[in-house]
Formats: structure tokens, sequence, C-alpha cells
């Protein structure tokens, strides 16, 4: 039906024979069918740019450092030195700690576990203050967490995942970090360790656990810092060459944590400080088996101009320029492009289909309690292979602001876990960017339905083993097979995240829109570390649902 149509019948009056009543039921019928067709439009448009649900009204904490187990739980972090939280500790436990600067007795809790499937939150016992501490996963899918302020400034602790109805817990190890960490970087090396790089002060790496290493100087860390502290929270990355790569202010190198030594000095990245308090963020791009693991580049984006931590009344406005650059290159260069708009204290985070989100943040200000201002709330996507000047794109924004001490994890299901922000000193639930109790969920767009699934899979890779996968929903011709670590999450960066596009053959049906996909495992832990990994189908654009797999 059409307007001419309504018109037409409207116009005849006496000479038709339908009553004013049938009249009226048309034109009814026009605009119910012309509304239909606006919100199935409006529909599909907001499904093309993603969507945002609240799975957690009220997590009780709010979390500064979030990692994905792969028991499909997430540990969430706060920092014990805040006064009580909204999360009370079970069976009338309390935390009875004499350094504690806010409560020395406290019944709440400020560690969680988020139960993906249920949504539930069991809460945990920590008891030394873990405020700005850094973390990593171990080859066992132990999660190491490193340092802090106060008495958790030297401390070691673990968190040994178990299901949804376990009671794991928090244990705080009897072996301290070698120099004290706070804004510290943990990277999982090949040999099974953890490297710890930098903090407030300390211009080290050390590894845990030590095996008789100490503790060495890098005099990057040191000539990065400034009146404001922007060498916090290093960017690290570790290469396919087996160095790191480690980022901090506007400069960065390549570091053989083997020797101990400077392997090169890399140029200085333009635009102003890129780490905390002026963080930006850091990945390193998928790494891919189809060109034999050589290829690696970093991707810088955002960041504090210089003088808004100092000065967070002037809302100085944030960098809008991303840096990139291909650090094993014979003359490896930055590349400059800019985001859609200016953003500090973003996190960025590897897709199953390898691209690259940007979100949470604040559009002027700098890190730091009550520094941020002009959140901003929209997500960009990033396209490592498109061209030049059209790479991003954006996305569907959430009306919950994250700022200073958010977090965002990729989940199992391709969707992104996001939680936290608290810019103020404690919990401060009403007035200008209240502390964040809720937790949302981030639906990409690739999440529209029609999607592969993986009907069988290893659970164990060994490095370099051929392995095939069933696919059930794929395309026909081509069908990628990727891998993803579980990072840990806070303060604009994520510690040991990484994505390996596995070389896979061709698909090969099998009948009833199934088909099984060849391919090989990693060739060693210098490519992927040992540890549980989300391995994705990736069909049309479209992930799976992951399957934990276990490499090395």
């Amino acid at each position: 039906m059409n307007m001419d149509t309504v018109v037409k019948e409207m116009s005849m009056g006496n000479h038709s024979r339908r009553s004013s009543t049938a009249l009226l039921r048309s034109f009814t019928l026009f605009l119910v069918f012309q509304l239909a067709a606006l919100m199935s439009s409006l529909m599909m448009q907001v499904a093309a740019q993603g969507g945002w649900d609240v799975i957690v009204n009220n997590a009780g904490i709010a979390s500064m450092h979030t990692a994905i187990t792969h028991y499909n739980t997430a540990v969430l972090l706060d920092r014990t030195d805040i006064g009580p939280s909204q999360l009370p500790l079970p069976d009338g436990v309390c935390r009875n700690d004499p350094n504690d600067e806010s409560s020395t007795h406290d019944c709440t809790a400020h560690s969680a576990v988020l139960d993906l499937g249920t949504n539930t939150i069991r809460p945990l016992y920590i008891e030394t203050d873990t405020w700005c501490s850094s973390g990593q996963f171990n080859g066992d899918g132990t999660l190491v967490q490193t340092g802090g302020d106060n008495d958790g400034f030297s401390k070691i602790r673990t968190f040994a995942p178990c299901g949804g109805d376990g009671d794991c817990n928090w244990v705080e190890t009897d072996v301290p970090l070698q120099n004290g960490r706070w804004y510290a970087t943990n990277a999982q090396l090949p040999d099974g360790t953890q490297a710890v790089v930098g903090g407030r002060g300390i211009a080290t790496v050390e590894y845990v656990p030590a095996n008789g290493r100490g503790t060495t100087y890098i005099p990057l860390i040191a000539n990065a810092n400034d009146a404001q502290n922007d060498n916090l929270y290093p960017y690290v990355h570790l290469l396919p060459n087996n160095q790191l790569f480690i980022f901090a202010n506007q400069d960065s190198i390549l570091y053989d944590w083997q020797t101990n030594t400077v392997a090169a000095n890399l140029p200085t990245l333009t635009g102003g400080p890129r780490n905390y308090p002026s963080a930006g963020s850091s990945v390193l791009l998928p790494l891919s088996g189809f060109n034999g693991w050589t290829d690696a580049e970093i991707l810088v984006c955002g960041g504090a101009t210089y003088g808004a931590f100092l000065n967070p009344g002037a809302a100085i406005p944030a960098t809008q320029s991303c840096g990139r650059i291909a650090p094993l290159d014979a003359n490896p260069g930055w590349a400059l492009e800019n985001m859609p708009m200016r953003r500090n204290m973003g996190d960025m985070l590897l897709l199953p289909d390898r691209n690259v989100l940007i979100l949470n943040g604040a559009a002027n200000g700098a890190q730091g309690w009550g520094n941020a201002q002009n959140p901003v709330t929209t997500p960009v996507l990033y396209n490592p292979n498109g061209a030049a000047g059209a790479r991003f794109q954006t996305l569907t924004g959430t009306d919950i602001p994250r700022v200073y001490h958010s977090t965002a994890n990729v989940l199992p299901d391709g969707s992104v876990l996001v939680a936290g922000s608290n810019t103020h000193q404690f919990y401060t639930l009403t007035g200008y960017l209240p502390t964040e109790l809720r937790i949302e969920r981030f639906s990409p767009p690739y999440l529209g339905g029609g999607g592969p699934a993986i009907a069988n899979a290893p659970g164990e890779l060994a490095y370099g083993a051929a392995f095939t996968a069933t696919i059930n929903n794929g395309n026909p011709k081509f069908i990628d097979l990727n891998l993803l670590s579980a990072a840990y999450s806070t303060h604009s960066f994520s510690q040991g995240q990484r994505l390996l596009q596995l070389e896979t053959a061709a698909p090969a049906a099998v009948g009833g829109g199934t088909y099984t996909v060849a391919t090989t495992a990693p060739p060693s832990s210098v490519i992927a570390p040992s540890a549980y990994y989300m391995l994705f189908a990736v069909s049309n654009g479209i992930p799976s649902q992951a399957q934990w797999v276990h490499v090395g």
C-alpha cells in the first residue's frame, strides 16, 4: 500500500463503496507499515554499529583490574585502602589490617569473581593493597598479581581460578618482589616466567619467579620520566624475534630479556606523552601464520597533552593521534593518523575478527583523581588492513561514562566486558563522574547472528602440531582460526594481549553445512607463550563462540 492509493480512495467520496471506517482503517494501516519500516531501518542501523547492555546493576566494587579466566569467569579487583565497598565478605569474615590507610577493620570485599554464565558475583578476600598493581596469567592459567601500594608494594599474589560453584580465592605468597612496584607492567615470557617492568620511582626489570635472576636497570624508563611521571605503566609487548618492545612516555626500545640488554633504540613518537598519567593505549597488532609470524606492528593511540596532569582545572584537550610502527623493520618509523575524536585513558582491544576496538576514556584532562573531564562514551573500530585515512568506524555509544580506573576485556562470545571507573579517592556515588559499580557488555557490530560454530577442536595444542577443527555454518571458501589471549586489563593497557591468526587450508565440506579446517598450532612459545587462549572461528567477519584451548 502507498500514499497515492490512500489519497485516491479518500477522494472518491460518495462514489466509493468504502465506508469512512474502511478509509480510516486503510490510512491507519499505511501509517503502521511506514512506522514499521522506519523502526526496522533504525534497528538495522543500531545493530550495524553495536549495542550495550547492563549485565550487573551493582557489582559492589569498582573494578580497577579485570581478567577473564578459562573457567568463563571474570576476576574483578579494586584496591583495599579505599574504605568499605558495597560487597560484604561472606560468613562474617573481616580484614583486620593495621596498615590500612582507610579502615583497619573492614568486612567488605575488594575483589570478586563474576560468573559470565549467570552474571552473579562472588566476593573474594584480598589482604594487601592492590592499588595500581599489575598482573598476567601463567601457563597453567593461574593469575599472578604483583605490587601495589602500602603493604602491597612488594607483594606477589596468585589466583588459581575455578568454576562458578568453586571457592577459589587469592593467595598472598611469602616471596616478595625484589623491587617494590607501583604502576608496573607484566609480560609473560617464552620461558614461563614474567617480566615485571618499571613502576613509580623504579627503572628496573625483574622476573617472577626470579630463578636466580636479579634486577636490571633500564635507562629508557628513567629517561622517560618527567615532572608528571609519564613513564608509568609502560607498554610492553613480546615480539616474534623474542625481544620485548618497551614504550614509555614517547620513546621505545627493543629489549633482549635473555641478556638484559637494549637491542635498539627506536624513533620518538610525536604528539605528547602516551603513558600514565597521560595514558593513551597500545596493542601489538595481530600476528599471522600466513606470513611466517614475522610481521609485527605496534599501535599506540591517544594520550593527554603535557601539562594536563599538572593543571587539571584547565581541562586541556586530549591527544587525537595514533602512531603505528613496525619495530623489526630495517628502518622503523612511526606513521601517524587521527582517531575520529580526542581520547585519553581509552582501552584498546584486539577483537576476534582481527580489528581493534577503542573505548572508554575522556576528551579532556588526564588520569588521576578528579582530573578527567568530558567522557568519551563512543567506541571506535580500527581496521589495521584498511587504507590509511579510512581505518576508523564510529560505533554506538553508551550512557555510562568510563574514565579513570576503567577496564575492558574481550569475552568468549566475542562481546566485551566493560567495568569500573572511579576518579575519586574513595567510593563517591553521586556528583560528576561518580564511582561506577555497574558492569556492561558491549556487542560489536559482528554479533548480529549467522556466525559459525566450533563443533570440535582439540583442547590441548602442542607447538607446531597439525590439527583439524570442525566448523558448522562456515563460508565454504575461507574460515579463519584465531587465538586470543586472556589479558589483564588495567589503566588503559591490556597486559599480555595477543592475537594469532593461524595459517589454515581451504575448508573441506563434510555435508550439512559442516566443514573441517586443517591448520597448525603456533610454532613456539616465542609466538604463543604457554597459556589458555580463546580459539575463535571467523567466517564472513563473524566470530564463533570461542573454545578455550591450552597452548604449550
